[in-house]
């Protein structure tokens, strides 16, 4: 296939994909671990920059709180082409029969994007933890699966006993590329600055994902001394999972490469392939970008946009 012949076909595939009707998308929040994760602020975060790409529906779900009824919630999964989890419940949370219709919705090709604390969520659903690859906190330990970092040019594991999750304060950090070739970071430079966040580190879990991206978990700021996975993909049965675990606050999601790895995540979990353009403006190894606008949905903004922790 001539070079010409390839360049024609990826201009008809981005010209039909902007022409069709917007994905559905389900945006799925309603609970948290704790007030530090205000998904409240966040989910019209979400919602904004994935129906500004002009390629997605989002409908938000919110779940009942925790003394709410889930006999009555049975969200049609189905319905959608990707699910967007900004959500955190414990393993007792989803009646059976909720656990195993996002199962089947998964297992048959639906898409998922795991966002910063929905990793938190069921540590003790298998199925879940899978489809997710590592996650943190709500009692993980060994038991979860062991540590998993970036060494030597690819993943590995420890098996130490441990409690899983932990971060530092909120400071300004470095991704580093560690899949050029995979659609959702191709074309991103090798290494790029976010925006102050929490960078999570000592994630525990079965395993299985591809990791995207890293960020050094720097011990001068409690963290592990390891190279974290911080972008990551997976696949469960025939769903494609996107597991990203920034975005702790608008502040966090304000930052631009958030926004780029969450819209082109997005589209690979619906449809296996990236149409989007790389922003001139995407931050350099140097230097942040943030979205202005994104930041201001947070009621705090007014105060100045680096309210983190000192």
């Amino acid at each position: 296939m001539t070079r010409a012949l390839v360049a024609a076909l990826l201009i008809l595939l981005a010209v039909t994909v902007q022409g069709a009707s917007p994905m559905k998308v389900m945006l799925l929040d309603g609970e948290s671990g704790g007030p530090w994760h205000k998904w409240q602020l966040t989910t019209p975060v979400l919602k904004k920059v994935l129906e500004e790409t002009g390629l997605f529906q989002v409908d938000v779900v919110t779940a009942p709180p925790a003394d709410g009824d889930f006999a009555a919630f049975g969200p049609k999964f189905e319905a959608y082409h990707a699910i967007v989890l900004n959500y955190d419940a414990p393993d007792d949370r989803w009646p059976d029969a909720l656990k195993r219709a996002f199962e089947s919705y998964v297992t048959n090709g639906g898409g998922v994007v795991v966002v910063h604390a929905a990793n938190n969520a069921f540590p003790g659903w298998p199925a879940y933890n899978e489809m997710i690859g590592v996650g943190g906190w709500r009692g993980r330990t060994e038991k979860a699966g062991p540590y998993w970092f970036f060494k030597d040019g690819r993943l590995q594991s420890d098996a130490s006993p441990g409690p899983g999750g932990s971060h530092g304060a909120r400071v300004p950090f470095e991704l580093t590329i560690r899949d050029t070739n995979h659609p959702i970071v191709r074309g991103l430079p090798n290494q790029w600055m976010h925006q102050g966040d929490e960078l999570y580190a000592r994630l525990r879990g079965p395993g299985g994902m591809t990791v995207l991206a890293t960020a050094f978990s720097d011990p001068a700021n409690a963290g592990s001394g390891r190279d974290e996975p911080i972008l990551m993909v997976l696949t469960h049965g025939k769903g494609r999972i996107f597991h990203t675990t920034l975005g702790h606050d608008v502040n966090g999601m304000s930052s631009l490469d958030f926004v780029v790895t969450l819209q082109r995540g997005t589209e690979w979990v619906a449809t296996g392939a990236v149409t989007q353009k790389v922003p001139a403006n995407f931050p350099t190894e140097t230097t942040v970008s943030y979205r202005a606008d994104l930041a201001a949905l947070d009621p705090n903004y007014t105060k100045g946009l680096n309210g983190l922790d000192k």
